[in-house]
């Protein structure tokens, strides 16, 4: 009755731990939620009353987006990259999740990922038949591929059409990839298309966020949206940014766009002119400040001997990994932990790394994002008082972390 290709896929690993933390938590169980990466703070209110404000609007976009949203889109994006898009060059998606989908699908050769990699890429890479090459990365270099390990897998053969995953900042990890220019060396060099998935850049907690796209922009495919920076990832908004010179995959997509969802939600699309034609800076900068605060708290206090991590860059997550023998691999860990503290937390073999290294992701968002910013206004510096007084579930599930961790 099922098509091969499926029958080994299973829920992706992020929305499942949400699930199954709601339902211990209707359990009357206190879950501390590591695992489920999301936001923790609201749309701001002028987004939220052009939402209102165009609630009647009831007819179906263009498939390609909404022409008045692309410019802007298009307009916001050269300003920072210093780069020349159109509103041709943006393709608007039901979050840039179903965008990636579809170029998985039209895209015919290798897919690289470097480990780890998002939970999503390598069951999306599977479902469009295309051969995954998994390139592992190391602690030292942020947990990104060097030029090259890059090298070595495309010189194994030239003549296939390579696709390289590129997440900076990273989800798992964290991390922000400083070496762009050797990476994008290769990519010119080798014709390597690469997909830039920048998420979660206006998170970067440093200022002046580098993309490949700056070093190589007619080889990047720039994907992002509105689900990290403003706290809508349920509003279902992203979008491609496709160079001229990869046109014939933009038009594609376009086709396979309207075979599937046809357009985006227009409601939506016209509220979100509002988050990319006004200035959002203040709101950036405070989601910006508080999370590298709490960040970097998650990591002061569970850095130690026995658990490995390096400190956050940019987005919501962490990666540590804990050093004993006690467990055979990551996911039977992350059941002890949660059975033993009710911290929830994602097995790295989630990521793609080898089941038996003891890694997880840790997403430290479980707080009212709202609360915390409306108190520190323009404050930039958060206190480990703020820290515990606006995001206490962070600090008691480290505290229990800490504990666990001695128990090793």
């Amino acid at each position: 009755m099922l098509k091969d290709l499926v029958k080994n896929l299973e829920p992706s690993s992020t929305l499942k731990i949400n699930e199954i933390s709601n339902e211990l938590q209707n359990k009357g169980q206190n879950i501390i939620r590591f695992g489920f990466g999301q936001s923790p703070f609201q749309v701001p209110k002028d987004i939220v009353n052009e939402l209102k404000n165009n609630a009647h609007q009831n007819t179906y976009l263009s498939m390609q987006g909404l022409k008045e949203l692309r410019e802007v889109v298009a307009k916001y994006t050269s300003n920072k990259k210093k780069y020349n898009y159109q509103s041709e060059n943006v393709i608007i998606g039901p979050g840039s999740k179903e965008l990636m989908f579809l170029l998985h699908v039209i895209f015919d050769g290798e897919i690289i990922l470097p480990t780890p990699s998002w939970v999503s890429y390598a069951p999306q890479a599977i479902l469009g038949r295309n051969k995954i090459q998994n390139l592992k990365t190391k602690r030292e270099n942020n947990w990104f591929p060097t030029a090259e390990d890059l090298e070595k897998i495309i010189k194994k053969n030239t003549n296939k059409n390579y696709l390289l995953f590129l997440n900076s900042p990273n989800n798992p990890s964290g991390q922000v990839c400083k070496n762009l220019n050797e990476i994008s060396d290769v990519a010119n060099k080798y014709n390597l298309i690469i997909l830039s998935d920048e998420i979660y850049s206006e998170l970067t907690f440093e200022d002046d966020y580098k993309s490949i796209s700056d070093f190589c922009p007619e080889k990047t495919i720039i994907s992002t949206g509105l689900s990290k920076w403003c706290g809508a990832g349920g509003w279902r908004l992203g979008y491609f940014i496709v160079p001229d010179s990869l046109k014939l995959i933009k038009d594609t997509i376009n086709v396979l766009a309207s075979e599937t969802f046809s357009a985006v939600s227009a409601p939506i699309q016209y509220a979100a002119i509002q988050a990319y034609d006004k200035d959002h800076t203040d709101f950036i900068n405070a989601s910006r400040n508080i999370l590298k605060s709490v960040g970097k708290y998650v990591y002061k206090n569970l850095s130690s001997n026995k658990v490995l991590i390096n400190e956050p860059q940019g987005g919501f997550y962490l990666m540590p990994e804990f050093v004993t023998k006690k467990f055979k691999s990551s996911s039977e860990m992350c059941k002890n932990i949660l059975k033993k503290t009710g911290v929830a937390l994602l097995p790295g073999s989630d990521f793609g790394f080898d089941k038996e290294r003891l890694i997880v992701r840790l997403s430290f968002t479980d707080f009212n994002g709202q609360n915390f910013m409306d108190e520190i206004k323009d404050e930039h510096n958060v206190s480990e008082e703020l820290i515990k007084k606006f995001a206490p579930k962070i600090v008691e599930g480290v505290d229990k972390l800490k504990k666990w961790s001695k128990t090793l």
